[in-house]
């Protein structure tokens, strides 16, 4: 297998936002392309994920082309998903042997619409769409589902709402209103605009363009039936899966940034992955105060790439879902060194 390395990584989020997509990312690649010296004539291939569904409008993603710059022509590609999944096409078209240097980037806008509520259009169209639950009310009955079987605890939220940073303290939790039983609000993501984009190369590239590559020493993406009859709402089968074939489970990791917007999902991936239900180190912008529909977990992998450049951590785990209740799941593996 071909080594591969992140190179250079740039992000934005904020709640408010007033750029178009286009404006959004010119900052971000330029930014990376800059950092790493080179121009887009000299990136093998470019990769994006985004939703035309948030967008509103079809085939949005090629209007954004025009910040990466649209002459002269460059090879291409996108996914209607999470920029987590581009990058590991991204990284599979690494392994063909056909790309020295790649650029990946996603984006989400949010802000025009209840993203809560669009999401119930990802569900099953039979038995749970016709029903309209938002995404709070989807989470909810899973929490519900975990407290009743005792597999979790009120205590379990309330701390991970205080280390996420939505309250201050336990008394604040415990004072919140019900917002979807047995949620509150500091349970539940605020959604924000943002985007990211990144540099990968090849081994024997990323060493000119990075003092201290992040090598990717493991990838996999797994996904559960969306059928909730047909889950066991206690365990996510996909997270498991694909941790154990990145190899999660054979490495020291330092830092672990996951992707999960409500705290009973933080909760139930931790212990998923037997990682720390309040680990010392934790991410310095959780999604579950900035949920970014289509860039969140490449967020996660942009900010564990940076912990190993900032010599915070040699071996971080990155983790990216998608789809409701965690539905599909991307373990990445970095490292500081070579293996």
């Amino acid at each position: 297998m071909r080594k591969v390395a992140i190179v250079s990584a740039a992000s934005r989020q904020e709640e408010k936002m007033l750029d178009n997509e286009v404006e959004l990312m010119v900052p971000l690649i330029s930014k990376v392309r800059e950092e790493t010296g080179l121009d887009q004539t000299e990136i093998g291939f470019t990769c994006s994920g985004s939703s035309d569904f948030l967008a509103g409008q079809a085939f949005s993603f090629v209007m954004t082309l025009d910040a990466v710059g649209p002459v002269p022509p460059i090879s291409e590609s996108h996914v209607e998903m999470d920029g987590a999944w581009a990058l590991y096409e991204t990284w599979v078209k690494f392994q063909m042997g056909v790309i020295d240097t790649a650029l990946v980037y996603s984006y989400g806008k949010p802000s025009p619409g209840s993203l809560q509520d669009v999401l119930s259009t990802q569900l099953d169209p039979y038995y749970v769409a016709p029903l309209w639950p938002d995404a709070h009310a989807i989470a909810a009955l899973q929490a519900r589902h975990l407290l009743e079987k005792e597999e979790i605890s009120l205590q379990h939220l309330a701390d991970c709402a205080v280390r996420a940073g939505t309250v201050e303290n336990h008394e604040e939790y415990y004072e919140q209103q019900i917002l979807a039983d047995p949620l509150r609000p500091a349970d539940c993501p605020t959604y924000a605009d943002g985007g990211v984009a990144m540099i990968l190369a090849a081994e024997g590239k990323a060493e000119e363009l990075c003092e201290k590559p992040a090598w990717i020493t493991g990838i996999d993406h797994r996904i559960d039936t969306h059928h909730f009859g047909a889950r066991n709402l206690s365990t996510i089968p996909s997270a498991k899966k694909a941790a154990e074939k990145a190899g999660v489970h054979k490495a020291d990791i330092d830092l672990a940034e996951i992707h999960t917007a409500y705290t009973v999902h933080d909760v139930l991936l931790r212990k998923e992955l037997n990682l720390p239900l309040n680990p010392e180190k934790s991410s310095k912008n959780h999604p579950i105060k900035a949920e970014t529909l289509m860039a969140s977990g490449l967020l996660r992998i942009a900010e564990a790439a940076r912990a190993i450049w900032d010599q915070e951590a040699n071996r971080t785990l990155a983790h990216a879902t998608s789809g409701p209740l965690m539905q599909q799941n991307l373990m990445c593996v970095l490292s500081g060194e070579k293996e």
